[in-house]
């Protein structure tokens, strides 16, 4: 008995109650042999007695032969409820126990839970000492949902195995994790922990079990209690900060800070903390803990990873890079990410080469097609615009929607490199196939803007709002378009009205509605809508447009600041360098 839990957990996953005749998904077939209740015989009866006692022998040795191999070869035929049926038939006369754990797994097999549960309760019967017999009872009792009469078989499974009692109690709700009824799992570990309640453990396991029915008092009540038997437990503190947490975060961080004041030394409570105070964007206290976790086990791949996170959150990108390079020195098991984040922190530090080392490393996984798509991008900036396309049309896409990026990325390439035909006929062409397709549609539109072709533009962005009504971007995209042109500006209002409505802080919307009222006239609106977009996105497109309503509105050292300012952060930008001529110091 002493893996009496791990035993009743393989009985609730696979029905196999610890044989290994299931793990190929049926029973192994059986040798016929007589049952072992005949093996051992009386001393000879007198010749007569003796020769008929024989003769009877032979008969049932005859018959249990036959019927084990009617049973197995029905089991290989396809037809388990015949073998079912035959070696019930068979246990029932013979009433030995070999034949009898031979039924349970066959019946078991055909889901003929009723005779599994007779033949498992029979076997209890004739050999009460056996710790498989009531194994068999228990499991078939699981799988067929008599939960009900699980109880008191689980209790004295329990109460044999003293040494692995503790393990055993915390292993009843992995026992019972498939069973969709919460409440009849809580009732049921409720009652089979009640004689064991002295142990922290059983109230451990009621506590989960509570708070999987959505029992919360009483779920809190248990841990509590497991938590004054075992102060130091921290599995227990963990549960515990977990149910707080389900009403507030801070109650759930409170009570791991609580037992971390009294247990200093809990790495996992500690690690715990950490991680729910990132996730409450409490940052400085998180890595004060982090760096406790980081100096006591440096070389831990659960510490390291997450310190990496955090820094990369802060944009402390030298501590991340430092710890994510230390991680590939260790025994992390997704590598993929690791490379994956190594490439953007050198991408951001204009490192490109280096970038596209590890973009190049990144293997099958989640992170492989945007590690492909970010090194395209560089090859692009670099100006190897035939080896980036060569890399895209390399990249297999799993699905439509990757496909489609793949298009995009392409398209981009093409548009950086101002082949803006080449690029806009990459995407017409896929809008042949593809022809309702909201990217292709929106990206295909500022194609054709780019190359004039406004009667092109104005169809696709309202075919996209056709098939998008609530596309914030199409409706901009259109208005900005004629606001830019300066023609049907009340048009181009009633647009950019539309799509602030759908999105109210998008700030390239805000500028585009800053710059139709800057066409009608309309200046202080103009202003306000363009400083607010300005101070949420510092956009060069945007500081042109507001030094150009700074400057009408006499402002004129506003805007030459502005402008100024705008372009030392983009040297490069057409926009800015235009409005830097307009409006000269």
């Amino acid at each position: 008995m002493k893996h009496m839990s791990r035993t009743l957990l393989a009985a609730a996953l696979a029905f196999a109650f610890a044989s290994p005749s299931f793990a190929a998904g049926k029973p192994a077939a059986a040798k016929p042999r007589p049952p072992a209740a005949r093996e051992a015989r009386p001393a000879a009866p007198p010749a007569t007695e003796a020769r008929a006692e024989e003769e009877r022998q032979e008969e049932l040795s005859g018959q249990v032969v036959y019927q084990v191999l009617l049973a197995e070869i029905a089991l290989q035929r396809g037809n388990p409820e015949l073998a079912a049926q035959a070696y019930a038939s068979l246990a029932m006369r013979t009433r030995d126990p070999r034949v009898l754990e031979r039924t349970v797994e066959v019946a078991g097999y055909a889901r003929r839970f009723d005779i599994a549960l007779e033949a498992a309760k029979l076997w209890q019967e004739i050999d009460p000492a056996s710790a498989r017999a009531q194994q068999m009872v228990s499991g078939v009792l699981l799988m067929s949902n008599r939960l009900d009469e699980l109880a008191p078989h689980l209790v004295r499974m329990l109460e044999t195995d003293k040494e692995g009692l503790a393990a055993n109690l915390l292993g009843l709700n992995r026992m019972l994790a498939r069973n969709p009824d919460r409440q009849a799992v809580f009732r049921l570990i409720d009652k089979v922990c009640a004689p064991f309640f002295g142990l922290a453990e059983a109230h451990y396991a009621v506590a989960m079990a509570a708070g999987s029915a959505g029992e919360l008092p009483r779920a809190r009540a248990e841990v509590r209690r497991a938590l004054e038997l075992r102060p130091d437990w921290e599995m227990a503190a963990l549960l515990q900060a977990q149910l707080l947490s389900r009403d507030s975060s801070a109650d759930g961080i409170a009570s791991l800070q609580a037992f971390l004041e009294r247990n200093p030394q809990a790495r996992d409570v500690r690690l715990h903390l950490a991680r729910a105070l990132v996730a409450d964007k409490q940052y400085v206290e998180a890595r004060q803990h982090f760096d406790r976790l980081l100096r006591d086990y440096p070389d831990n791949p659960d510490v390291v990873y997450p310190v990496a996170i955090l820094a990369l959150q802060q944009n402390d990108l030298e501590r991340a890079e430092a710890q994510l390079k230390h991680l590939l020195t260790l025994e992390f098991p997704d590598r993929n990410v690791v490379y994956y984040y190594l490439g953007q922190i050198a991408e951001d530090s204009k490192r490109g080469s280096e970038a596209i080392a590890y973009y190049t490393q990144v293997g099958a996984g989640e992170q492989q097609f945007p590690a492909r798509l970010r090194l395209v991008r560089i090859l692009g900036e670099q100006g190897k615009l035939d080896e980036a396309r060569r890399q895209l049309r390399a990249t297999q896409a799993k699905t439509p929607q990757e496909g489609v990026q793949l298009l995009l990325a392409e398209a981009q390439l093409l548009r950086d490199a101002k082949q803006f035909q080449q690029a806009y006929d990459l995407l017409d062409k896929a809008l042949a196939e593809q022809p309702a397709q909201p990217e292709l549609l929106y990206e295909a539109a500022l194609l054709a803007e780019k190359l004039g072709q406004v009667e092109t533009l104005e169809r696709l962005l309202r075919r996209l709002i056709e098939v998008q009504p609530a596309s914030a971007q199409a409706y901009n995209a259109l208005g900005y378009s004629f606001a830019e042109r300066n023609i049907r500006l009340p048009e181009a209002h009633e647009l950019i009205a539309k799509a602030l409505a759908l999105a109210p802080d998008d700030p390239f919307i805000m500028d585009s509605m800053g710059w139709v009222l800057y066409r009608q006239g309309e200046l202080a609106g103009a202003l306000a809508h363009l400083e607010r977009a300005y101070a949420q996105r510092q956009d060069p497109e945007i500081a042109a447009h507001l030094g150009e309503v700074l400057w009408m509105l006499g402002r004129k050292d506003d805007a030459r600041r502005t402008l100024r300012e705008a372009s030392k952060n983009f040297p490069a930008n057409e926009v800015l360098a235009d409005a830097l001529k307009k409006f000269p110091d």
